[in-house]
């Protein structure tokens, strides 16, 4: 039976000191002391990850988001199945928060196509703006989980989005710092890879 004496705990078969790193007593009982982390099975204390967050806003999509939903939702079950044959729990709690994330995502998506009609700016066309210092960008206007501004697609919900939709070639609009002008406005030409 261990024992405490002079800041020693005595193990029968061993003598360690009590501040010793790694050894800690029990909180209900100073004389049995608690196990080390070192003896944990991390394995036991995967904790469930927290949900991605989903938008508020309605998941608006083009067809090429919808094509990229569905793809990331097939990747996910197939993860999550990997991970459960595995019996990897960090790997099964990444890929089911990813599964809820993509399901949620895939189940709420409405598919919006462009009006072929309409020359304004709307949601899934393409737009080139020239900015008050000579820049010209391309962006075009997609759903959340389908922009990446670096590649030139922005959400609908965005600011420069906001802005453009529902203007025409030659309308000003202010951005960030400064103004731009529309130079021109494309329908989109089907589904990118």
């Amino acid at each position: 039976m261990p024992t405490r004496a002079a800041g020693l705990i005595r193990i029968p078969g061993e003598v360690r000191q009590a501040d010793e790193p790694g050894v800690e007593t029990a909180p209900e009982n100073t004389h049995i002391p608690a196990m080390s982390r070192a003896f944990v099975n991390e394995d036991d204390f995967v904790e469930d990850l927290p949900d991605r967050p989903i938008p508020e806003h309605p998941n608006l999509v083009t067809a090429n988001g919808l094509a990229l939903i569905e793809a990331a939702l097939q990747t996910a079950r197939r993860e999550h199945g990997e991970a459960q044959a595995a019996g990897d729990r960090a790997a099964l709690a990444s890929a089911g928060r990813d599964l809820r994330y993509w399901s949620a995502r895939r189940a709420s998506a409405e598919l919006v196509a462009t009006d072929p009609d309409n020359d304004a700016v709307q949601f899934g066309t393409s737009v080139t703006i020239v900015r008050d210092d000579g820049r010209e960008q391309r962006f075009a206007i997609v759903g959340s989980d389908e922009a990446d501004p670096a590649k030139g697609t922005v959400s609908y919900v965005s600011p420069l989005a906001r802005a453009l939709v529902g203007k025409h070639v030659g309308d000003v609009i202010k951005t960030g710092g400064g103004e731009a002008e529309i130079k021109a406005i494309q329908q989109p030409s089907g589904i990118s890879p």
